[in-house]
């Protein structure tokens, strides 16, 4: 039986009870839980642990995500403080990981500095936008490996996931950043869409070594012009799985090529999807995986 986990994108406009209860009911295996609808739970004055019982019979198979982990001076501060309460929530949950993702988290300021038009004033943050490759790699190496250390200490893993509109964007960098960061618990979320859509090959994703690839992401999207436009989920990843131009059976079937038998988890920016009732759109997700992944 192929290991099967919901995202809760999947169920966009849930709550993070809600999430749980139609993963169960839709058939996963497995439920990778967001902070967006997490910290709101918790903000609502619920612990934790009161989500203990809602999640018997299912595993919480990743909790994502710390965001613009590139952040430096007193922001890191700040980054590796939110790497800390996430790393306690997944050790309260069960996770067994937690998520990275490079920055900025805006594509808008990477559309607006390939414009030309994002100034030294402008408050948003940038990361290391402009700044050489190899710098901007060594920052968040070495971001990561102060991650990595934190997750160890509490007997995680981590999967460093490049969004496909940052300026560190690609497989072989992901790679390098494992690499200068030296930890044994770091590896990558191999996303479709971000891997397609920055135009990472599957001879690329063939050559993985298994051991660091933590999840995979099946998720779709529509094709775009690599050597201009800046991807936008609102935009290039509105669409449902299976809808899109990724041919997602060829990317499973190398994907498979490497040895990977970890967690398939569902992942969808789709706004037609998110009008339709949550276990609908669920289950046609699972059963959609377990063709593409059996």
């Amino acid at each position: 039986m192929p290991k099967l986990s919901m995202n809760v994108t999947t169920t966009f406009h849930g709550n993070v009870r809600n999430d749980i209860a139609v993963a169960k009911a839709a058939g996963y295996g497995g439920i990778e839980l967001q902070s967006p609808k997490l910290y709101r739970y918790l903000d609502a004055g619920f612990t934790a642990e009161s989500l203990l019982p809602e999640l018997e019979g299912i595993e919480v198979t990743g909790l994502g995500a710390v965001l613009d982990i590139e952040r430096e001076g007193d922001a890191r501060d700040e980054f590796l403080a939110e790497v800390e309460r996430m790393a306690d929530l997944a050790v309260v949950l069960g996770a067994p990981i937690v998520q990275l993702c490079t920055g900025p988290v805006d594509w808008n300021v990477v559309k607006d500095f390939r414009a030309g038009r994002l100034t030294a004033d402008d408050p948003r943050y940038r990361g290391t936008v402009g700044r050489s490759e190899d710098e901007a790699i060594d920052v968040l190496a070495g971001n990561v490996r102060e991650a990595a250390a934190i997750a160890a200490d509490r007997g995680l893993d981590l999967y460093l996931e490049p969004l496909a509109w940052s300026n560190v964007n690609r497989c072989a960098q992901a790679l390098e950043i494992v690499e200068r960061a030296g930890r044994p618990n770091v590896g990558i979320a191999l996303d479709t869409w971000h891997f397609w859509t920055v135009g990472d090959t599957l001879d690329e994703v063939a050559a993985l070594p298994r051991e660091l690839i933590k999840a995979v992401h099946l998720s779709d999207g529509f094709d775009l012009d690599r050597a201009n436009d800046v991807p936008q989920q609102d935009v290039h990843r509105n669409v449902v799985i299976g809808g899109g131009a990724i041919p997602l059976q060829e990317w499973v079937d190398v994907i498979k090529t490497t040895g990977y038998d970890g967690w398939w988890v569902s992942e969808m920016f789709s706004d037609r999807a998110n009008e339709h009732e949550f276990l609908e759109v669920a289950t046609t997700m699972r059963g959609l995986l377990d063709l593409l992944v059996a």
